[in-house]
């Protein structure tokens, strides 16, 4: 069993200290500090029964586009993988974003990661074609959006 309760500034460390190790690569500056400094309200953390961090959720509606909001990290450890907590997160998520008014939640992943990409598209996200140069010159994403 897992409780999910909104992130606070202060989890920063706590994911800090395995995202690369959950991930088996450096993934760390993806997700940069203000992210939970600026979008933890509506960011989530999962905890296991014993307290220890099971997984996390940054997301957050855009403040450009008022009918979309942006998963843009998420993470599960390896030992609570499969066991449903991604997919709790994505809808609290939906809630949270249907609440701030949105109608589209958006997110990316690399090409690579065929496992996020099935797993958007279980959870009813469309995926793009792989969009070159998306985060610069030499990088693609696949680009997810589903409405909510």
């Amino acid at each position: 069993m897992h409780t999910l309760r909104p992130a606070v500034p202060d989890d920063y460390d706590a994911i800090a200290a395995v995202v690369d190790d959950w991930w088996g690569r450096p993934v760390l500056p993806a997700l940069p500090r203000l992210f939970l400094d600026h979008f933890h309200r509506t960011s989530l953390i999962a905890s296991s029964g014993t307290g220890a961090l099971a997984g996390f959720l940054i997301g957050f509606p855009s403040p450009s586009l008022p009918d979309e909001a942006y998963i843009h990290f998420v993470g599960v450890s390896p030992a609570a993988r499969k066991s449903g907590l991604a997919r709790i997160m994505y809808e609290r998520f939906f809630d949270l974003a249907r609440g701030h008014g949105r109608l589209v939640v958006r997110a990316v992943t690399a090409p690579v990661n065929e496992t996020s990409i099935a797993f958007h598209r279980r959870m009813g996200f469309e995926a793009g074609d792989p969009v070159p140069g998306y985060n610069g010159p030499g990088t693609s994403l696949v680009t997810f959006v589903r409405e909510i």
